[in-house]
Formats: structure tokens, sequence, C-alpha cells
């Protein structure tokens, strides 16, 4: 497995927003070399470098892909347990991360559940930051992995009808997604109920369109990214009950029924079946949810593998 010839113009991952065109095909070409490589599944590409994942939010799906790509990449890996940390008897996050990356580390991948955290650890660390997802704020590596899997399905990505449905006011995956699938020639749809669905992010995406009809725009779409309500972001209290989100904007076979024969489902995870979709969505033939967990290795391989090629200057 070689480095590829062409350094990539970032040594960190903080956002898509920053990405251009040219830099998400770098690491989605790349994630397709890997992932249809004949050589070996595992590397020693990276068998010098420390990686520490230092995650402050929960994360089943993410935290275990990094790892998973960080070792077939053959790096030492370090996930910080905050519950026994420093962090307890009252040490700053900043004062946790600098004593971190002075044990060696040469990358850390950060979850917080503050937005602007991986970019405010960027301006006082040298080491290179992954941001695997701040806040409401952006989640690059997932949008990376939900346009590689749409690519991979689709065979691209420009034209395609997207629906982002759910609580896009505080999805920091329906941000990213809607950064990412705009700048390669996607047609976005954002979805939501009034109260989720902020009107100044028409500005933020003018390309976009943001309705809170999803009936209304079921024909036409071919792929539906379903958003969990996020309770632990105060979701619940922008919302009249559960039931009425359901009846307007829960992925069922009926709702499924209206759609494209071509249209496809996916989901960031973790699902709550029975609100965004129902258990026989997640299982039909056009759901790509599996597929997306699956792909996101190859693709969290793509961007370390980049990341450790950037020059310095950058």
């Amino acid at each position: 497995m070689n480095i590829p010839t062409n350094p990539f113009p970032h040594r960190n991952l903080l956002g898509i927003e920053s990405l251009t065109r040219e830099d998400i095909y770098q690491i989605l070409d790349l994630a397709k070399h890997l992932d249809s490589s004949n050589e070996p599944k595992f590397s020693h590409l990276l068998n010098d470098r420390l990686i520490i994942n230092l995650f402050l939010e929960d994360s089943t799906r993410t935290r275990t892909s990094f790892e998973i790509a960080e070792k077939r990449l053959g790096a030492h890996v370090v996930n910080f347990d905050v519950e026994s940390s420093s962090s307890k008897k009252g040490e700053s996050f900043l004062d946790t991360a600098l004593n971190l990356e002075a044990t060696g580390a040469d990358m850390m991948v950060i979850r917080h559940s503050a937005p602007g955290v991986p970019d405010f650890l960027s301006r006082h660390l040298h080491c290179r930051i992954v941001n695997a997802g701040d806040g409401s704020h952006e989640h690059p590596t997932q949008a990376l992995l939900d346009a590689y899997t749409l690519r991979e399905h689709f065979g691209k990505i420009e034209g395609l009808r997207v629906a982002i449905v759910g609580d896009i006011r505080n999805s920091r995956v329906a941000r990213s997604n809607a950064w990412l699938l705009t700048k390669l020639g996607a047609h976005v749809s954002l979805v939501a109920p009034p109260t989720l669905l902020p009107k100044e992010l028409q500005s933020t995406w003018p390309e976009a369109h943001l309705t809170s009809d999803l009936d209304n725009i079921l024909p036409d779409q071919d792929a539906f990214i379903m958003l969990r309500i996020q309770t632990e972001r105060g979701t619940n209290t922008l919302i009249p009950t559960r039931k009425e989100y359901v009846e307007f904007y829960q992925m069922n076979t009926e709702r499924f029924a209206r759609t494209k024969n071509t249209s496809v489902i996916m989901h960031p995870g973790p699902v709550n079946h029975g609100v965004e979709l129902t258990s026989e969505i997640f299982n039909h033939p056009r759901s790509l949810i599996l597929k997306q967990v699956a792909f996101g290795v190859s693709v969290r391989m793509a961007v370390l593998q980049l990341l450790f090629t950037a020059s310095e200057k950058y």
C-alpha cells in the first residue's frame, strides 16, 4: 500500500466546509483503492505513529471504526478513558490534551459535545487533529463515508437528489453532509418540523431546499438520510409530541412505497427503531445503513493516510 504521490493539502481534518471538491474526491478515490485492493488487509504504513482517540462523548460506530482503521494501517493506538482521567480532578481539557501530546502523540481523533473543540486544539497542539464529531457543528468523516456509500451505489454523486430528514437543527451530520453533497453537485433537501429547521440555514446553503413537507418530496428523491431525534440536545422540547413527529416524518413501509423504486435509505446511527424509521425499513433490501458502517473503515483509513502525507507547511 503506497502513500499517494500528491501530498494532501491539509494536516488536520476539522470539517467539510474547508475542503475543496478536489480534496473530497482525493479521499473518496483513495478509500475506493483501499476497499478494492488485493493487498493485505493490514499495513505497516503508520507503524511508527501514535494515535490517541480522545472521545469525551459516547460513540460506538465512529470510535470502533477509527480504531480498526488505525490498526489496519499499523499505528499504535491509545483510547483515552475520561472516567479515569485527571479531568475528574479539575484538569482543563487543554491541559489534558497537552499532556497527551507530550507523551509522543502524532495525531488525536477527538469527539466532544462542544462545537469548535477540534479547531481550538489545532491552534494549541502540534500533532494532527481529526474531528470525530463536535457538538452540533460537524462530523466530517460521517459525511465522507455517506458520500462514498452513495457513489458506490449509484456510480456518481452529481445530480442525485438527497433528502436529509429529521433533527436538522442539532445535527452535525446534516451540516457536514449539506456542505459535502452540495459541493459535489447533489441536490439536497433539508426536511424537518419548522422548529428543527432554522431559516438561517438557507443563507448557509443557498443551493439546498428547506421544507417541512416530507410527503411532498417523496417521489423525487434518490436517497433519504434519516436522522434521530437528539434528546441529549433538548430536541424533545422543540416538537409537540413524539407521536406527531412519527406521523409526519417517520420512514415506514407505506411512505417508502411512494418513493422511486431505486431510492435508498441511509442513517448515521444510532437508530431509534419506531421513531425516525421502522425496523422493516432498517432491514429493507434498499437500506444501505450497514454498508455505511462497513465503508466507514476504508474512508477513515484514507483520511488517516492522507493527513500523514500532508507537508508540515499546511
